[in-house]
């Protein structure tokens, strides 16, 4: 295998490792934090698939600004709701 394929496997078992820690995990803070590495991952591979807008476009809104966003909703919502039952 060649470098550039080892490196799409390492970085879709990454996005493949984040996706199920969203599924899997408890924490409200640890699955925004897993959305926001899985869209950085899913940038990247769109810029080594050759588009670079949709890879930009998928860094901004999806790590950056859906990431914020839920963060921000947490943090104004009832600290207990983090808790499950």
């Amino acid at each position: 295998m060649s470098v550039g394929a080892w490196f799409m496997l390492i970085l879709t078992t990454g996005f493949m490792l984040t996706s199920l820690l969203v599924l899997f995990a408890r924490k409200l803070v640890m699955i925004i934090t897993a959305i926001g590495m899985g869209s950085v991952l899913l940038a990247v591979m769109f810029f080594i698939f050759g588009a670079p807008f949709a890879g930009a476009i998928e860094l901004s809104v999806g790590a950056g600004l859906i990431s914020v966003l839920f963060i921000v909703a947490t943090s104004i919502t009832d600290p207990t709701a983090d808790q499950a039952d």
